[in-house]
């Protein structure tokens, strides 16, 4: 049985959006709506992809409830009920809302009600990404400022070293910055284990790549409390409560 949690509904008295405080930012409503994510909904505003009311709309524009609103040729509207999935990604999905993208995740996973991912997994790296129709717990827990851990299993192309270890765990100079000290352990000559508590681009491959070593394997296993567990390659599952009242506590 799906687990569902309430979501309060969005009433607002009519009124003038672009000038009125009443109502919520588009970029909030799209994330909401289970279109896309609130950063990806800035990039589609100012693409102009978005429309209210049959007009092109603007950034920082507030929606009531009388308010038309279509995002690449589709309408908007918010959900009633919160879904939160679980899935994992096989290697050669990608993570975008895209739909004429043909190896995009949401045509993938055909899931019955519009839902986004939360963070991101390259497109050749496999295991757990969240998928959620609630665009206020998506920011929560991808918001790089709140340090939450995501545990990964990687397989390198030559034998792993202390001088390694070491170095993937005090910081990597990469992307301009050094990354976050970090948990990481072998498990075999070729194979660890690492917890990130930070998501740049293609981190663990380019810490890798900063060190002399490939990645042949990336596969996510845990997101915050949310694990992986024996869910097969291309399946997802509902979020239970026990998990999800421990993540609501953590974010």
């Amino acid at each position: 049985m799906n687990f569902i949690m309430q979501k309060k509904l969005f009433i607002q008295s009519k009124t003038d959006n672009s000038k009125n405080e009443s109502g919520i930012r588009l970029n909030k409503y799209l994330s909401d709506s289970g279109i896309c994510s609130r950063r990806e909904a800035d990039r589609l505003i100012a693409d102009g992809k978005v429309y209210v009311n049959g007009k092109k709309a603007e950034m920082g524009m507030r929606i009531t409830s009388n308010d038309k609103v279509e995002c690449n040729g589709k309408i908007a509207s918010l959900e009633e009920d919160m879904v939160l999935l679980a899935f994992n990604k096989p290697a050669g999905i990608e993570c975008t809302t895209d739909r004429s993208n043909p190896d995009n995740i949401i045509d993938y996973i055909k899931y019955p009600k519009k839902i986004f991912y939360v963070g991101r997994l390259d497109k050749n790296s496999t295991g757990l990404i969240l998928m959620t129709n609630d665009g206020d717990l998506a920011n929560k827990i991808a918001k790089a400022v709140n340090c939450h851990e995501k545990e990964y299993v990687v397989r390198v192309n030559k034998k792993i070293t202390d001088d390694f270890l070491a170095k993937m765990a005090n910081g990597v100079p990469i992307l301009d910055t050094v990354t976050r000290k970090c948990s990481i352990k072998k498990t075999d000559d070729y194979t660890f284990n690492i917890i990130l508590t930070q998501g740049l681009n293609r981190q663990i491959r380019r810490m890798c790549e900063a060190l002399s070593y490939k990645v042949l394997d990336l596969h996510r296993i845990r997101v915050m409390n949310i694990r992986i567990g024996n869910l097969k390659t291309g399946n997802y599952r509902n979020i239970n409560k026990t998990e999800l009242d421990e993540l609501l506590k953590n974010i």
